[in-house]
């Protein structure tokens, strides 16, 4: 049995997806259905570029560091963090996104 509680399960297959029986068991165990709209990939992409980055920068190769469950989501935590006050990118003209938010809105 799986100690974490899912509470949302986000599926690429359509034949998962509309499988009546795939679909009751998530229901009887109070699961959300997620999935991208058909022909609109650029749905996923935004946040499958990030996790990517995210597993080059803090997690392989470092695997062993993360001896429990706690520590690791802590790690993800302070990841986050990071990537959205500190991290630059060339997209965000050189700032970390939350500046440029801030700066593109002033802006407006």
């Amino acid at each position: 049995m799986c100690k974490f509680k899912i509470q949302c399960c986000h599926n690429k297959s359509r034949t998962y997806f509309f499988n009546s029986g795939y679909r009751q068991e998530l229901k009887n165990r109070g699961i959300i259905q997620s999935m991208s709209r058909r022909g609109n990939c650029i749905d996923n992409c935004i946040m499958e570029t990030f996790f990517g980055r995210m597993k080059n920068e803090m997690y392989y190769g470092c695997e062993k560091d993360y001896d429990s469950f706690e520590i690791f989501s802590n790690a993800v935590d302070e990841y986050i963090r990071y990537y959205n006050n500190e991290r630059i990118q060339r997209k965000t003209k050189w700032m970390p996104p939350v500046k440029y938010r801030i700066a593109s809105m002033c802006s407006v």
